[in-house]
């Protein structure tokens, strides 16, 4: 099985780190997001079993960090269920191959992800005309072909349920990607939104190299479909998360959440939505 997996032939270590690569935060007593360079990854532990898993897999060369990481938290040897993935971009599958095959677990993604994690369909070019910011300046050398996760991968089930997440749920948000989801639990209104939205200014690199924290939509460099990412977030918004955990950027919680996602829905073109791009008709 090792043999037939395999990252694209773009696959190479994107030189970029903020001052919060390294850190991890509890966000809630079961949620623990860590960032690996300029992106969160997110660990899921269940407090009745005491089986966890790792929601999305960093940027590329990072698989060492994250097992360390992993095994700080829960012990050595430590061996998450199952990875979720939020979708298949590069910096969210960076070190997936080299999990799986240290782990041995399976991976699921939504249908509409799977062309890009079975070799079948590369991903869109970046469009680095979206903004000034020098991180959409560099996108054009962010990896884009389609990876080979073999057997590893599966299609999250069709009933909304996420493997060993039981409260959760899985909400279709595309727009950043055709099969982009978002995690979300009634109970507390946690939320787990991936690039739906983010709380950092992605293209520009002194906001993601300060982490500088404010409401974003997602990524433009590499969003393809701006009428439904807008649709996602007025999606997200209507459930009133309590806390948010994005794929880059700070946790939100209360009253800052609710206000600023709040001002990304009545403000999406201005504070979203690119001038110019090649995506946007």
């Amino acid at each position: 099985m090792d043999k037939d997996l395999r990252y694209g032939e773009d696959y190479q270590f994107i030189p970029a780190t903020s001052v919060g690569s390294g850190i991890g935060i509890e966000v809630l007593a079961d949620l623990y997001q860590y960032t690996i360079q300029i992106v969160n990854i997110v660990l899921y532990s269940n407090p009745s079993t005491n089986e966890f898993v790792l929601i999305d897999a960093g940027m590329p060369k990072s698989a060492d960090e994250i097992i360390s990481v992993v095994e700080n938290r829960f012990g050595f040897n430590a061996r998450p269920k199952a990875i979720i993935l939020t979708h298949g971009h590069f910096d969210h599958v960076g070190g997936i191959i080299e999990l799986v095959k240290h782990w041995d677990i399976p991976v699921y993604a939504h249908p509409l992800e799977m062309p890009y994690l079975t070799g079948k369909q590369n991903y869109p070019a970046p469009d680095p005309t979206v903004d000034s910011g020098l991180v959409a300046k560099m996108s054009p050398i962010f990896p884009t072909e389609a990876i080979q996760l073999g057997n590893y991968i599966q299609a999250i089930p069709a009933d909304g349920t996420i493997p060993f997440m039981p409260d959760f749920r899985w909400i279709h948000t595309p727009g950043h990607a055709p099969g982009h989801i978002s995690l979300f639990r009634e109970s507390d209104r946690a939320l787990l939104a991936g690039d739906a939205f983010v709380t950092v200014k992605q293209e520009s690199l002194y906001k993601v190299l300060t982490q500088q924290k404010e409401i974003s939509g997602p990524p433009r460099y590499l969003t393809t479909d701006w009428q439904a990412a807008r649709a996602s977030i007025e999606k997200l918004e209507a459930l009133k998360p309590a806390v948010a955990i994005t794929g880059h950027g700070l946790p939100m919680k209360g009253m800052e959440l609710t206000e600023n996602l709040k001002k990304l829905v009545n403000n999406f073109e201005e504070i979203a939505l690119p001038n110019e791009g090649k995506y946007l008709n």
